[in-house]
């Protein structure tokens, strides 16, 4: 039986990409016409690196700066949240083995400005790291946001 990668190793895997390609068929009802970029998991991982400690970005402006990057018209939303769910684990593995620095995976926001539970240690992790950086929290049912996420959002990525 071959070992388990790890969530660097899965990061640092680019098996090929990134990739341009049109959108066709079911995709493009779903997710509109044109050309899609699926990115390399380094790249996902590079950008959310760039967000300053105090700022926060969403998922869909990594994807857009994705786009622009490589001159289509979106990036996958698919590839481009599990790439940053991996980013956030590779980090959270790095930490363990005793990593200073790592991808501040926790300020990389779903739409809206909700913080994403999938991310290691859920909410409460989460919700405790971008506190320490000055943010607030609401609480809405089982889901968490950032108070005023527009007025943190981080708008240098390239």
């Amino acid at each position: 039986m071959k070992p388990k990668k790890s969530w660097r190793e899965k990061l640092a895997d680019s098996k090929g990409l990134p990739k341009v390609a049109p959108v066709t068929g079911k995709m493009s009802r779903r997710w509109g016409e044109g050309t899609m970029v699926i990115p390399a998991p380094l790249e996902v991982d590079a950008l959310m690196k760039q967000v300053p400690k105090g700022k926060v970005v969403t998922i869909n402006e990594l994807r857009a700066a994705l786009a622009k990057r490589h001159q289509v018209d979106f990036a996958c939303p698919l590839t481009n949240g599990i790439f940053a769910w991996i980013a956030a684990n590779a980090a959270e593995e790095a930490c363990a083995a005793g990593a200073r620095r790592v991808t501040p995976y926790w300020r990389a926001l779903k739409m809206g400005g909700e913080l994403n539970p999938k991310y290691p240690g859920g909410l409460t992790e989460v919700g405790k790291k971008l506190k320490a950086e000055g943010h607030k929290l609401r609480k809405k049912g089982k889901r968490a946001f950032v108070v005023d996420c527009e007025k943190t959002l981080f708008h240098g990525l390239s």
